[in-house]
């Protein structure tokens, strides 16, 4: 399987795979060397989000990036119950596949709450391996401080299903350019779309949606498990997006004093697409810590 356009981390990336999960298939990206990295992507693209990280990264780690069920590459089941926690077992599912102990995780927007659930359950004593440390970037980690789009609303509503087949290419690109400060150019842009379109996309997309009321019943649990963790975590955020910006950094800075954050003046929601090179030397920096010694 190749992708259809070429980005920076295409060459690097060893191995392109399906995992079995329920019947269904999961698309994964793995390559590099060195300690586990699980790259969890957000709503609504998928893994290719991190080819711009991905050779300068897998220099020193083994990264895993799946397109969760729903999401790229994989397959996209009208009948499945799309839940955070689903998602949250399909890299558990990818843990006992590859043999992972331990993995340092680098989450995105959806994949930050998938990560705070991971995060939930190794409190709990029950995740089959463990996270050593946790770097989130923009996403809604504390569900007041997150602005959903208005389409976003629209699609979880009674008509979801109805304006999710009248969507089209036009105003997904609309909608990113208004939330990242530096977008992708047409070609990515176009990528993504048909990405999120294949295998009746279109179909799964309101399901999906529901994380965002989820957040917002599972607060003291997803907060919970970041006041709770006892392992080094990091935010690093690009102030500039209208969805998870400044908000979110104040939330981060009152709820957890002490945890780095880094902010990224002048960068929207998708920091590691707008600005790799600062996204990169942020994580480095982080992951130099003595905890990684």
């Amino acid at each position: 399987m190749q992708d259809s356009i070429r980005l920076p981390g295409d060459d690097a990336i060893a191995d392109r795979t399906l995992l079995d999960f329920r019947g269904h298939r999961l698309f994964l990206r793995s390559g590099g060397q060195g300690g586990h990295l699980l790259l969890i992507h957000g709503f609504p693209t998928s893994g290719l989000d991190w080819m711009r990280l991905w050779p300068a990264l897998a220099c020193d780690h083994r990264l895993h990036a799946i397109d969760m069920l729903g999401f790229g590459r994989s397959d996209k089941p009208v009948d499945f119950a799309y839940s955070i926690a689903a998602s949250a077992d399909q890299w558990e599912a990818l843990a006992r596949h590859v043999g992972i102990d331990e993995a340092i995780v680098l989450a995105h927007d959806y994949g930050d709450t998938v990560a705070q659930e991971l995060l939930a359950r190794q409190i709990e004593g029950r995740l089959p391996f463990r996270i050593r440390a946790v770097a989130f970037l923009n996403g809604g980690l504390f569900p007041e401080a997150h602005h959903a789009l208005a389409i976003q609303k629209l699609l979880l509503g009674p008509l979801g299903p109805l304006i999710a087949r009248l969507s089209s290419h036009r105003r997904f690109a609309s909608s990113m350019r208004r939330i990242c400060a530096l977008p992708p150019d047409e070609a990515e842009l176009r990528e993504h779309w048909n990405l999120l379109m294949r295998a009746g996309g279109k179909r799964v997309i309101p399901k999906l949606l529901r994380y965002i009321p989820e957040r917002k019943a599972n607060r003291e649990r997803w907060v919970g498990a970041l006041r709770s963790a006892n392992i080094p975590l990091c935010l690093i955020d690009g102030i500039a997006d209208p969805v998870s910006g400044v908000d979110i950094v104040s939330c981060w800075r009152k709820e957890l004093p002490g945890k780095v954050v880094i902010e990224l003046d002048g960068i929207g929601h998708y920091p590691q697409i707008e600005a790799p090179e600062r996204v990169l030397a942020a994580f480095r920096d982080f992951a130099a810590g003595p905890w990684n010694a």
